[in-house]
């Protein structure tokens, strides 16, 4: 995959996730690498994040999910790439998203 073609990062992070920030700090650093897409806390206690742009910024992005901010602990991380949709904007969503 070439370091700019556009391409699409689907996650879901287990482990500490949620109530520690995780979906804020991942909304300011996709906004940082210029990416698009969503971030959800999800009914299990996971996070899922869909983010479209650059490749290597999204890998850069995908490095930041393992660490998540002071207070997380990631368990498991799996990840899956996809054929972008055009999704614009960085937002976080309410619990429990569908899709985009």
């Amino acid at each position: 995959m070439g370091e700019d073609e556009r391409r699409r990062l689907e996650a879901t992070l287990h482990g500490r996730v949620q109530g520690v920030g995780f979906r804020y700090f991942i909304r300011q650093e996709a906004v940082r690498l210029g990416l698009a897409g969503w971030v959800s806390n999800e009914p299990d206690g996971s996070v899922r994040v869909v983010a479209e742009g650059p490749a290597s910024a999204l890998e850069q992005l995908e490095r930041l999910l393992g660490d998540g901010p002071s207070g997380a602990r990631v368990e498991n991380l799996d990840v899956r790439w996809a054929e972008p949709r055009g999704l614009a904007g960085f937002g976080v969503r309410a619990r429990g998203h569908s899709g985009d």
